[in-house]
C-alpha cells in the first residue's frame, strides 16, 4: 500500500472585493498518497520547495470578469501560482522522480498535476533552486521580454520604471542598463531608493510618497521627455507619466499595483498624449513569450554566473506564512522577489 502524508494547503475562501486580507485564505491539511492514482495516466506527483508570492494574485482572487487572463483562483481550492519542486512520481516520460520543476502549482506541500505541459524541468543546479521562482523562471522572463520585446530599447534611452525595487523592477532597471540606457526608477521609502542607485546600478531613483506632484517629479528626473516607461503600479503615476513621454515612446504594461485593492478602477486622464506623442503602449503575459525560455536561460545564465546581474531574495519560511506574505506585498514590505520556503 503507497504511502500516506499529509498534505497542508492554502486554501482560496471565496472572491475578493476591495482590499485583501490574510483572513481570505486558510490553512488546512488533507491525506495524500505518495504514488499517482491510477486513473492519473500521464501526470506528476511533486513536492513543492518554493513559492513565488506575486502580486498578480490578487487580480485573480475577484470575481472573474477578464477574459484571455490567468485562470482565477477557485473558491475552496488551493491557491495556485508558480512553484519550484521535486518530482516524487510520475507517468509522464519527460519527467522521472528526483527531477526538480518549476511551473504552475499549488499553495501546497505537495501537488498532483494532470496538465504538464507547463512544467520546465531544471537543467542548471550550478545557482541556487530558489532563482527558478523568480530570475530563472516567470518573474525573470518577465523582466527581460517585457523590456526587450514591447521596448525596443535602444543606447541613450531615457528609462523610467516604477515600482523599482520590486521583483520585476530591480531587473528591468539592470537590463536597461546593459544596454546603455539612462535610468531612474521610483520606490516607497529612502531605504529601497538608495538600494536602487547603490546595488543595482540606476542612475536616479526617488520616493514617490514624499513628491506631492509626480508629474513635476518626472520632468526634473527626464528634462529631455521619457524614452520607456515600464509600468508596475498605475493610477496616478501612470498619469504622471503621460505627458512626459517623449515622440514615439514605448510603455511595457507589467502592472497595476495600485490598483488591485481598489473595489474600481482610477481613471487615467492624461490619455491624450498618447496619440499627441504618437507612444506605443502595450500590455503582455509572460505566456506569449514561455516558447522562448530556453533563449532567455541562455542570455541570463551567463550574466548570473559572471555576477553582472544583481538578484535579491526576500525569503519567508513556512507554508502558514504565504498569505501574510501576499498581503505584505501591497504595502511594500518586500523587497526584490517575494519567495516562499514550503518546508
Amino acid at each position: 500500500m503507497a504511502e500516506e502524508v499529509s498534505n497542508r494547503q492554502i486554501i482560496f475562501k471565496g472572491y475578493v472585493t476591495g482590499s485583501l486580507n490574510e483572513s481570505d485564505m486558510e490553512l488546512k491539511s488533507i491525506n495524500i498518497s505518495l504514488k499517482l492514482p491510477n486513473s492519473c495516466s500521464n501526470g506528476v506527483l511533486v513536492k513543492n520547495l518554493y513559492l513565488s508570492i506575486d502580486p498578480y494574485a490578487r487580480g485573480r482572487m475577484g470575481k472573474p470578469t477578464v477574459s484571455g487572463y490567468v485562470q482565477h483562483c477557485k473558491p475552496g481550492l488551493p491557491v495556485t501560482g508558480h512553484a519550484v519542486a521535486r518530482v516524487v512520481d510520475s507517468r509522464d516520460p519527460r519527467f522521472k522522480k528526483g527531477d526538480l520543476v518549476w511551473g504552475w502549482l499549488g499553495w501546497e506541500e505537495y501537488s498532483l498535476v494532470t496538465f504538464t505541459e507547463g512544467l520546465f524541468r531544471i537543467e542548471h543546479t550550478d545557482v541556487p533552486i530558489s532563482y527558478y521562482a523568480g530570475i530563472l523562471g516567470m518573474t525573470g522572463m518577465t523582466a527581460y521580454f517585457g523590456f526587450h520585446e514591447i521596448c525596443s530599447p535602444n543606447e541613450g534611452d531615457r528609462v523610467f520604471i516604477s515600482a523599482a525595487s520590486g521583483a520585476v523592477g530591480h531587473l528591468v532597471g539592470q537590463w536597461a542598463k546593459l544596454e546603455g540606457c539612462y535610468v531612474v526608477g521610483s520606490a516607497g521609502s529612502q531605504e529601497k531608493v538608495d538600494l536602487l542607485k547603490t546595488r543595482f546600478g540606476f542612475d536616479e531613483a526617488f520616493n514617490y510618497k514624499e513628491e506631492p506632484d509626480l508629474e513635476a517629479a518626472l520632468r526634473r528626473y527626464f528634462p529631455e521627455g521619457i524614452d520607456i516607461y515600464f509600468e508596475n503600479v498605475g493610477g496616478k503615476m501612470l498619469d504622471a507619466v503621460l505627458p512626459n513621454m517623449r515622440l514615439h515612446g514605448r510603455i511595457s504594461m507589467c502592472g497595476m499595483v495600485s490598483q488591485y485593492n481598489r473595489e474600481s478602477s482610477e481613471g487615467v486622464s492624461n490619455l491624450l498624449s498618447l496619440i499627441m506623442r504618437r507612444i506605443r503602449m502595450e500590455g503582455f503575459l509572460i505566456s506569449d513569450y514561455s516558447h522562448l525560455y530556453d533563449k532567455y536561460l541562455d542570455v541570463v545564465l551567463p550574466l548570473i554566473r559572471e555576477g553582472k546581474i544583481t538578484y535579491v531574495e526576500d525569503i519567508i519560511d513556512g507554508l502558514e506564512n504565504a498569505p501574510a506574505a501576499l498581503v505584505g506585498l501591497f504595502s511594500g514590505r518586500n523587497i526584490g522577489k517575494q519567495v516562499l520556503v514550503v518546508a
